[in-house]
């Protein structure tokens, strides 16, 4: 069974009991940026 990247990050995410946004600020980047992580869009 082969799990994405972005589904690996949204799964810690939520186990963390963080929103996007919230991961974001964490993070240093965008709202948009996790959400295209998490979806697949980009990987950088």
């Amino acid at each position: 069974m082969e799990i994405r990247v972005g589904e690996r990050i949204r799964d810690l995410r939520k186990k963390a009991g963080l929103t996007q946004e919230q991961l974001a600020e964490t993070l240093g980047v965008t709202a948009g940026a996790v959400y295209k992580w998490e979806s697949g869009i980009s990987q950088t």
